[in-house]
């Protein structure tokens, strides 16, 4: 699998690993990017099935896998520790890796994650299912930003939603891919193991999240010890771009602290 490895900073830059959600493209961060790449060294990846990494998934794809191949490939561009950075699907993702890899992982930060779906955020997907069966890629790309954006941030950037549904048309990822992620991420259930995260994490929510409830990371809080949490005011299910200063600072200093906690010295 392809990743993209920024140069470090600096001698023993620590390494961050950003994970999108379902739609899968390394792109996703670029607000985030410049920012991160003054501090650290930075990998970004489009997971398999999407973008630069194209396959057939095969139909029990699983959470396990993703975070396997991610391992895989990190292990193969000589990286062996890590921060972990993912947002929805992608935190699920970190959270798999740091049960699976622990000495690998190093920090955690899971934005708008959660321990097992939320019944609003799986009654989301069923509808969006039900667009795309109903009017394939087309209809699950218009209706995607209603469940990213507030409404305001939207109605103010017309020309850029356009460009944006533009885009995802001509990547789409395809129908059995997208079909089999989804089934992957919400057959994902933490409740039993989020106990056994052992590196320091951070959770970071927005509190107008429309497809994951900001309660949901108030759960993952309570069930991984010794997590903190910040919540931000605005900025819905994809806060990281539509308030990226906001975000951007409680990022910087959440992985500074998690860098420096006691569990990191260990």
């Amino acid at each position: 699998m392809k990743i993209s490895v920024s140069p470090p900073p600096f001698a023993g830059a620590p390494t961050v690993v950003l994970i999108a959600g379902l739609g899968g493209s390394g792109s996703y961060w670029l607000p985030q990017l410049a920012t991160l790449e003054q501090e650290y060294q930075v990998v970004c990846y489009d997971q398999r099935g999407t973008g630069n990494n194209p396959d057939a998934l095969p139909e029990e794809y699983s959470l396990a896998q993703m975070a396997e191949e991610l391992a895989q490939a990190l292990t193969e561009a000589g990286i062996t520790r890590y921060c972990v950075v993912g947002h929805a699907l992608g935190a699920l993702v970190g959270l798999q890796l740091a049960l699976d890899a622990p000495d690998a992982v190093t920090a955690l930060v899971c934005v708008n994650g959660w321990l097992t779906l939320n019944h609003h955020t799986r009654r989301c997907f069923q509808i969006r299912e039900r667009l795309l069966h109903a009017g394939g890629a087309q209809a699950w790309v218009e209706a995607q930003p209603l469940f990213l954006y507030p409404a305001d941030w939207m109605a103010a950037r017309a020309p850029r939603m356009e460009a944006e549904e533009s885009l995802a048309l001509a990547h789409f990822q395809g129908k059995p891919n997208l079909l089999r992620r989804l089934n992957a991420l919400k057959q994902a259930d933490f409740r039993r193991h989020a106990d056994r995260v052992r590196c320091p994490v951070q959770i970071i929510c927005s509190a107008d999240d429309l497809l994951v409830p900001a309660v949901c990371s108030s759960e993952l809080q309570a069930a991984i010890p010794g997590s903190c949490k910040a919540v931000m005011r605005h900025g819905g299910h994809a806060c990281n771009v539509t308030e990226p200063d906001t975000f951007n600072t409680l990022l910087l200093n959440g992985l500074a602290s998690l860098l420096h906690s006691p569990e990191h010295a260990l």
